[in-house]
């Protein structure tokens, strides 16, 4: 049984940085598409950055390109660095994989639990 489980995230004010990472664990080595999807309060889910499980291609929602930096390591763990944080990023952030790329809530086959991230002006 595959489980994402996210660590990182608090409390920043805007314009600092916050780092988050996602291990996975119980499932295979293969490298599954993965992404970041974050939800705000009253919101629906949207996607922040997803990468490709072999060439490692990335794609950012507008709202984050240049901000947000989304990479991967060998073992699969997802890492998501978030710079010049505003105040309209603040949500619960989930670790996913999937069979798409970009992954859309379509195509999502696992979310992890989330980690909240506050961002404060």
């Amino acid at each position: 049984q595959l489980a994402l489980v996210e660590s990182g995230g608090g409390l920043a004010q805007a314009g600092a940085s916050l780092s988050l990472a996602c291990a996975a664990s119980g499932g295979t080595s293969t490298p599954y598409i993965m992404a970041w999807f974050r939800q705000a309060p009253g919101k629906e889910r949207e996607i922040v950055a997803s990468i490709g499980g072999t060439r490692h291609e990335t794609y950012y929602a507008d709202s984050v390109k240049g901000r947000f930096t989304i990479s991967r390591d060998k073992d699969n763990t997802l890492y998501l660095q978030m710079n010049s944080l505003k105040p309209e990023d603040t949500g619960t952030y989930h670790c996913a994989r999937g069979t798409n790329f970009p992954l859309d809530l379509n195509h999502v086959t696992d979310f992890g639990q989330g980690t909240q991230v506050t961002v404060s002006s």
